[in-house]
């Protein structure tokens, strides 16, 4: 019989114990660390981010791919906008310092933090982070998955490892999540969504639910067809693309209405 709670240690643990459990063993520290490296490595590979926006593209998630300006662009406007204020709120809602909570998830894998939008991530470093990180709206990840030959496969696996208690990195992932109910229901999702990703209902975290500001951001950046949209509506020139990011200080509604007026096949 399948788990659906796992324990919680990161709400009763104290900060000395749970950096032990996310850094792990010295061996295991070094092997997160070689990941970092081929993560960071990553970037300089053009082919393999061409070939993730053609996957996408052929999946009908994408319509006119970003160019690698709009996605830099993108990325930086997803993180400031979206992703960091409302993890910083929902952590401040559950008593929980997030810049500690960045310094787990940093020892936990360090690669998971420096690809913002997953494209020249492998499918362990996105599906890790799926499993430390309860996610506003994890359909982004999903898509994104969606688009590696045994991307749903392997979450779901690792998923079920995590709730029987045999991942490889059960310490340190219980270092980091806080909510003893979430890989349940990332479990339930990802089986739903394997089953008909068009039928599947994400969960999406209560602060962002209960939100009008976050639930109206979530409708831009929480899927990936509505983010790319997003990005391809970017400059798409240095100029432009200065200026967006040194004046623009606010969640540009004008831009992303404009995303919303061109709907893909895949879209919400």
């Amino acid at each position: 019989m399948t788990m659906t709670t796992t324990d919680a240690r990161r709400l009763h643990a104290s900060p000395v114990a749970l950096l032990r459990d996310a850094a792990g063993s010295p061996r295991a520290l070094a092997a997160k660390l070689v990941r970092l490296a081929k993560a960071l490595r990553a970037y300089a590979d053009a082919d393999a981010l061409d070939h993730r926006l053609a996957r996408l593209v052929a999946l009908g998630y994408l319509e006119r791919p970003p160019t690698r300006l709009q996605l830099v662009v993108g990325s930086v406007d997803m993180l400031r906008f979206w992703i960091s204020p409302a993890a910083a709120d929902y952590y401040r809602s559950r008593g929980i310092d997030y810049t500690f909570h960045q310094v787990l998830r940093f020892l936990d894998d360090p690669a998971s933090l420096v690809d913002p939008t997953g494209f020249l991530s492998s499918v362990d470093v996105i599906v890790g982070h799926l499993l430390q990180v309860v996610h506003a709206n994890p359909a982004y990840d999903l898509q994104l998955l969606e688009s590696h030959d045994d991307g749903l496969e392997t979450l779901e696996r690792q998923t079920l490892a995590v709730l029987a208690g045999t991942h490889p990195r059960q310490r340190s992932i219980g270092a980091v999540v806080e909510d003893s109910t979430y890989h349940g229901r990332l479990l339930e999702y990802v089986r739903a969504y394997r089953a008909d990703p068009e039928a599947a209902l994400a969960p999406v975290r209560d602060n962002v639910a209960g939100s009008p500001r976050f639930a109206q951001i979530e409708r831009t950046f929480g899927t990936l067809p509505a983010a790319m949209r997003y990005f391809a509506e970017l400059p798409r020139e240095p100029l432009g693309a200065a200026r967006h990011l040194l004046t623009v200080r606010d969640f540009p509604e004008a831009i992303a209405a404009r995303a919303g007026a061109g709907m893909s096949r895949r879209a919400p």
